[in-house]
């Protein structure tokens, strides 16, 4: 049995109770609703089964949890709403976040070629990958041809990429580009670093909003494909992840637990390797990155 204890701070005023658990909780929304349909929620030492309630600054709302886990819950199927493209050539989906992008040694099942597979009823191929943390656009081939080409494209540096990042400070300077080589940390296994003689690396990016206690919201665009590329680059400059202990970010600001690493592949743009055309996919914020930033930038920008 897992226990939390939430404190809603002035930004979380008149956010449904269900909400508020999910995305300050680090849990997936459906856990939260089981939280408070089996009684294990408590509000002001109260127990409260409504996942409409409202909550006000300051309350304190304790909950019990059966399970716990700081990555979401893998899920055992993909709704059809996470299905961005498809054709016979290929497809693109809103991956969510704790999906292994590609097959590993620790999972046949469950992963996103899998979960693919079972949504459209046939095979489909990799082509390139996100972090299992990173939520957001992957395209994935569903004939060789497509795989070959599509594969090709991403070597190559030619689709065009935007990811959204949360970051503990802003970059310095707030907008730029980052050309730094990146290899496996000598001193750190497991992890990358800007490393003179490695792999050539390059990330354009820009400041989009800061809040009242200095954390970001920031656009990054990178140029080329390397493994943790933007968290590397952006920690170098000063603003590591939200979430991303590995890389300096913190998973606790501000009595708010950070659910993953807050990074979202938020548009892909991509030649069709068929016919050629454009092609412009974009997913939505997810709900647990939406909570992070709605608690430490509640303001719009100006202007």
């Amino acid at each position: 049995m897992k226990k939390l204890s939430l404190r809603a701070t002035g930004a979380d005023g008149g956010t449904r109770l269900d909400r508020f658990i999910a995305g300050r909780g680090a849990i997936s929304r459906g856990e939260a609703r089981r939280a408070l349909e089996r009684g294990g929620v408590f509000l002001e030492g109260r127990r409260c089964k409504v996942a409409s309630r409202l909550v006000r600054p300051g309350q304190r709302v304790d909950v019990h949890l059966e399970e716990g886990g700081r990555a979401p819950a893998v899920p055992e199927a993909l709704g059809r709403e996470r299905l961005l493209y498809a054709d016979e050539h290929l497809c693109a989906v809103d991956k969510p976040a704790g999906v292994a992008a590609q097959p590993t040694l620790a999972t046949d099942r469950g992963h996103l070629p899998d979960l693919v597979a079972r949504l459209l009823g046939g095979p489909v191929l990799p082509v390139h990958r996100l972090d299992r943390e990173t939520s957001g656009v992957v395209v994935l081939a569903r004939t060789r041809a497509a795989a070959a080409a599509l594969s090709a494209a991403f070597r190559e540096g030619a689709p065009r990429k935007t990811y959204l990042a949360l970051c503990a400070r802003a970059p310095t300077p707030p907008e730029g580009r980052i050309e730094e080589p990146l290899g496996p940390d000598p001193l750190r296994p497991g992890r990358r670093a800007v490393l003179r003689g490695g792999e050539p690396a390059s990330t354009a990016y820009r400041t989009l909003r800061q809040g009242p206690g200095g954390q970001a919201l920031v656009e990054a665009h990178p140029e080329t494909g390397r493994t943790h590329q933007i968290r590397v680059h952006l920690a170098h400059r000063g603003a590591p992840l939200l979430g991303d202990a590995r890389y300096g970010g913190p998973r606790r600001i501000l009595e708010l637990a950070v659910p993953r690493v807050l990074l979202h592949a938020r548009r892909l743009e991509i030649d069709h390797p068929a016919t050629g055309a454009r092609l412009v996919l974009e997913a939505a914020l997810p709900e647990d990155f939406q909570a992070v930033e709605r608690a430490l930038l509640p303001t719009e920008p100006t202007g």
